[in-house]
Order: C-alpha cells, then structure tokens, then sequence
C-alpha cells in the first residue's frame, strides 16, 4: 500500500519524537504501530480479499471463521485502527471489505457477542469516517442485542448451550458487549438502550465478583426469580479461580462503563480488579499473566498474551480516571506492551495476518493454547494506539 506517512511525520498533525513515543521501559510504540503496518499489508496480499476473517491457526493453517463466529470482527477491527494510525485510503478499503464479510450478524439475535463482532468493526468504522451505511448497520445490530435483555435478571442473557447446566447464563465477557448499546443510546436518544447497559453492569458488579475482587467466569440466575442458582468458572482452573482473561474482561468493562455513565461505583469497581490482577502473587515478572491466576505453576503452564493485551488496553484508559494510581497504572500498561513485542511476537515464516503468538482460548477443552489468537492482536493494536494518544501524539481521523 501506498504510505502517506513517513517515518515520524504525520500529515496534520504533531511530529513524534522519541520522548512523547518511547516510554521509561523502552516502549516504541511507533515502531510496533509501523512493524505491524507492514505485516498485515503482506497478509492482505496472501489473503487475497477471502470472505471469511481469521481467528487462530489450527494444525499449522490459518483458521478462517464464518460471520456468526464470536471473533469474526477482530480482523476488520484491526485494519480499522490501522486507518486510524495512518490515515490511509487503501486502509478503508481492506477494513470495509473485511467488515461486510459480516454484516449479515446485525440480525443474529442468537448471540451476545454483538459487540465484540459488530462494535470492534463497524463501530471503529463509524468513528472514523461518518459513514452513515455503518451506522445503520450498528443501530440494527444493538437493537438485536437488546432483545437478549431479561428485565427480571437485570442481564443480557450470554449462551444459549448447554441448557442443561444452565438456564439463563451471564458471563464476564458480556460486559465488552456493554460499550455498542450506550453509542445506540447516543445516537438514537432511545435511552432504553442505556438503561439496558448499566443495569446489566450493575448487576454483574452484585453477583459476579468475590470478596478479593475476582470474578467468577458464569453466573447462572432463575428467570422467575432473578436470583443466581450457580457460580461457575466454566474456562478457568477451578469454579473458585481466577480465570486470567475473565479478569481482563472485567477490567476492560467496568473502565468502559464508567468512561460511558460517570457511575462512581463502576471505577471503584475497574480499580479493585486492577489490584487484585496487579498485586497477584502469581503475575509473571513480565506481566504476561498464566491462562489462571491460581493455576499451579509449572515449567510449561500456558500464558495468556491475549489476556495481556486487553489488561495493557484497559490500563490506559483506567490512567485518565485514576488519580494517585495513574502513573502505576501507566507504568504496568507499557511494561507489558514491552513484553509483548519483544518476547510474544509471532514468528512464523508464512505471511499469515497475526502479530503476536501465546495465546490460550480454553484450555480445559484443549482449543486454542499457545497458539495466536486473532483477539489479543485486536488489543494489542488498541493498548499501542492509547500509548500514543495519552502521550500527545494526535491522529488523523478520516
């Protein structure tokens, strides 16, 4: 693709220089930004406009993913912070193919994931270039989110599998899909969808976090009573641990809520998550978390990079909030975007569209471990890009 941008000068805008770009731990993170501009340019030409986005790799193969997969708006989301790194034109393209590889979910009411898939595409999409075809396509798709709602939970119902064990489940990633229905409720002034949102964070604040601040995975409620009949940890080591990306999410969330709400109890809640993850015993050096807090460590216990990832993300935006806390806050966030690019990059020698490697989906089912996942990329692209912008750099914003 053709650069409009060269080296540290940016059309527009500030020129970067190595004190505003390169932090105390050694963070570049125009340097990552720019590396990872060239890898995916050498993974759309091998991808050769499929109509299928990428998630993992599986048996040495990228794995390509139909639109009603939970991860198919990652991809799309990535090109779509590369237009917001660069400015470029044939950025818009790619992201714009990418993401009507799934317009098709904004009438999917099977799923909650509608944020993740739809938010991370079309919303990035939206921000970026006022695209009203991308708006329309958002409001259907929080709409369709909105009938998962059940009043008498207080929550967006999460799965629909495993009826058996569950009747109406609520995990902690349902709190990411929170950030679609308080932008519909902007856009439409339809406040309904803002009610929906905090109440679901209000309730998951009640019933999914332990007394140190860890939360469970799911929470099963009764829906003629609203109350919880279970607590489980469905992807961690134990219904009592800490499942490390379950706490990511939660930071994320919480942090998210409260940028959306000014709820006083949603930050006090995103910072008690952020010590309970930062105060661990068994945190890595490096940050990198094992796929479980409480999982016993051994020589070839998983890490979590996309864990990593949504932490660094989280991080940065908890700084802008946090007073006493925002310098520790910012020095752990950078601290792990180090690690990251320097000893959890992928490597492969195919030209296939991931940055970083060592991820783990659900070990209890042996899916996914130490493999790269197209989600901790995602983050990985949004922690560098919050990096820069908290630094003073400014983006053209097309």
């Amino acid at each position: 693709m053709k650069r409009y941008f060269t080296g540290l000068a940016f059309v527009g805008s500030i020129l970067l220089t190595s004190s505003c770009s390169t932090g105390d731990n050694g963070l570049n993170a125009v340097d990552q930004l720019d590396e990872a501009e060239v890898k995916l340019e050498t993974a759309l030409e091998w991808m050769n406009d499929t109509t299928r986005n990428p998630r993992t790799i599986e048996d040495g193969e990228v794995k390509f993913v139909r639109s009603r997969d939970w991860t198919s708006g990652f991809f799309p989301g990535m090109l779509w912070l590369m237009v917001d790194y660069t400015g470029e034109p044939a950025w818009v393209e790619a992201a714009d193919h990418y993401s009507m590889n799934i317009e098709q979910e904004k009438f999917n009411g099977g799923t909650h994931d509608m944020g993740f898939k739809m938010y991370c595409s079309f919303g990035n999409g939206y921000r970026l270039t006022n695209n009203p075809k991308y708006k329309d396509i958002l409001i259907q798709s929080a709409a369709t989110l909105a009938t998962r709602y059940n009043p008498t939970v207080g929550c967006i119902r999460s799965w629909d599998h495993n009826t058996d064990k569950w009747d109406f489940p609520v995990i902690i990633d349902n709190m990411m899909n929170l950030e679609l229905l308080f932008w519909a409720a902007r856009e439409t002034r339809d406040l309904s969808y803002y009610d929906i949102a905090v109440k679901h964070a209000e309730t998951t604040l009640k019933n999914h976090f332990r007394e140190d601040n860890s939360s469970f995975h799911v929470i099963a409620y009764d829906t003629l009573t609203g109350e919880v009949v279970k607590r489980n940890t469905h992807q961690g080591y134990a219904h009592e641990s800490a499942w490390a990306r379950g706490q990511a999410w939660g930071l994320y969330g919480f942090t998210m809520c409260y940028r959306e709400t000014g709820i006083p109890q949603f930050l006090t809640k995103a910072m008690q998550i952020a010590d309970f993850i930062l105060q661990h015993p068994n945190l890595p050096e490096d940050k990198v978390p094992y796929w479980d807090f409480d999982v016993p460590v051994k020589e070839d216990t998983p890490r979590d990079v996309s864990a990593a990832a949504i932490i660094a993300s989280a991080l940065y935006e908890l700084a802008l909030y946090a007073e006493e806390e925002s310098d520790s806050y910012l020095e752990v966030a950078e601290k792990i975007l180090v690690s990251l690019s320097s000893a959890y990059e992928f490597e492969g020698t195919e030209p296939y569209p991931f940055l970083l490697d060592h991820s783990t989906g659900n070990f209890n089912k042996d899916s996914e471990v130490d493999v790269p996942i197209i989600y901790a990329d995602y983050y990985y692209l949004e922690a560098l890009l919050r990096s820069i912008k908290l630094a003073g750099s400014k983006h053209r914003a097309l």
